[in-house]
């Protein structure tokens, strides 16, 4: 059988439902009289109800092939629904990524550059930091070129200076000689014996190279001492002779003037090799040592301060330290009072006037039988925590109690033997079961009830 097309020319084909076929079925009422009709042809009989059925079943089949056709069209809509969710999903989703995505090359690029800018700020650092110790250098080299400049003209006016003073030295020596040479001639002249009047000049000219020996010690860093008390002993020698000629032959002004002249000379030169030789030898002058005198009178007041501070601090770290161990004598004997009782027996027991820790140590494993730190309860707290630890890494609660009697037999493996029972044989004074009266009731709950409680206790 075939089944008409759901649509013809392009209209949807309306479904015929029973009802309207029931018209083609013959009516009930009363058959009416109808004209003989004319003898022709024979026509076959109709069967109407194999056309009914007939009917029936086209109806079906429209109805299924219409509900095929709705389920298709339903489950087309569905799949374009699915493939436009998926589809706007999928958008979703790449938008969401490509957002993502920008979010993360922002960042990124924020990233790349915060971190040029700091490394454009440690470059720069570096640059002005280098700057800065190129012109330090510099600095320092020219207040080094400065300095030494300074020195050098120091140097060259100290130079200038101690050549001058050199000059007007040996000038000042050479005038006080011409001015005391005349009375010393005069004090040595004979008619009869001319040739003593070598005797000034030899006088004057010995005090003279004995000066010069005494620069030229001076300068080799050798002993000077006895030259200048040479050069001294000819020149008092030049001023006496002058002073007694001079009082007897001439007056007393020309006697202490050429008298003068004798020792001036050699002093003011002997006052130029004493400034040589003291900066030679770096002594220091009045102004410095009374400088140097002051520092060290400065120093000497900051080192007792200092030392008064060190003491002080000293003695509040002592007592700092005191007021520590008093305190922990005090919390000690407050919190470990049997402890601290053993301990306060062993010090006194040792010698020692306080409480080492070495002694508190043998104290508290005598009392308690631990070292410091530990003790019975901390030590069932700790176990009681790591049951707990290790249950939890398990996923098991703490009160189950494994079955498992074998740790290295699986649970569903026949026993390998059987247990071991301890019988040792009886001897006097041996427990055995019976010997000790049973507890009443009462006692026994209680009994049950404690040992539940210290358990649930112990898990916590």
């Amino acid at each position: 059988m075939t089944t008409s097309p759901p649509q013809v020319n392009g209209h949807r084909r309306r479904i015929p439902v029973i009802t309207d076929w029931q018209t083609l079925l013959p009516s009930t009422e009363e058959p009416v009289a109808a004209p003989t009709p004319e003898p022709g042809p024979t026509v076959p009989a109709v069967d109407l109800v194999a056309q009914a059925e007939a009917d029936a079943i086209r109806t079906k089949a429209f109805a299924d092939a219409e509900e095929q056709r709705a389920r298709a069209e339903a489950e087309a809509e569905a799949l374009r629904i699915k493939a436009e969710g998926e589809a706007k999903a999928a958008e979703i989703k790449a938008a969401e990524e490509a957002r993502k995505l920008k979010l993360a090359n922002d960042k990124a690029q924020a990233r790349a550059i915060e971190e040029q800018a700091a490394r454009d700020a440690r470059i720069a650092e570096a640059n002005r930091k280098r700057a800065e110790a190129e012109r330090a250098q510099l600095d320092d080299e020219r207040a080094h070129r400065e300095q030494q400049q300074n020195a050098a003209a120091a140097e060259a006016d100290v130079a200038k200076a101690a050549t001058t003073w050199r000059k007007y030295a040996i000038a000042f020596y050479a005038v006080c000689a011409i001015v005391a040479l005349p009375v010393q001639i005069a004090a040595f002249w004979d008619e009869d014996a001319p040739w003593l009047v070598i005797a000034p000049l030899m006088l004057e000219g010995a005090a003279l190279v004995v000066t010069k020996g005494a620069a030229a010690a001076v300068a080799a860093n050798r002993p000077h001492w006895h030259y200048r008390t040479v050069a001294w002993m000819f020149a008092f020698i030049a001023a006496g002779i002058n002073l007694v000629h001079g009082l007897d032959a001439f007056d007393p002004a020309t006697a202490i003037g050429t008298a003068f002249a004798s020792l001036a000379g050699p002093g003011v030169w002997d006052l130029h090799e004493h400034g040589r030789i003291r900066r030679r030898d770096g002594v220091p002058t009045r102004r410095e040592r009374r400088a140097a005198k002051k520092a060290a009178k400065r120093a000497a007041k900051e080192k007792a301060e200092q030392e008064v501070f060190e003491a002080e601090r000293q003695a509040h770290l002592e007592n700092a330290a005191r007021d520590a161990a008093n305190k922990l004598d005090a919390d000690r004997k407050r919190l470990f009072p049997k402890v601290h009782q053993e301990a306060l027996k062993l010090a006194a027991d040792l010698g020692e006037t306080a409480i080492t820790p070495a002694i508190w140590k043998q104290a508290k494993r005598n009392v308690e039988g631990t070292d410091p730190g530990e003790s019975a309860d901390t030590i069932r707290m700790r176990n009681a925590a790591e049951i707990r630890v290790e249950a939890a890494r398990i996923r098991k609660p703490v009160s189950t109690v494994s079955k498992t009697t074998n740790a290295q037999r699986a649970s569903q493996m026949p026993k390998g033997q059987k247990t071991r029972v301890y019988n040792p044989p009886a001897r006097p004074g041996r427990r055995t079961p019976g010997d000790t009266p049973k507890y009443v009731s009462a006692a026994r709950k209680q009994a049950a009830i404690t040992a539940k409680n210290a358990s649930t206790e112990e898990q916590k």
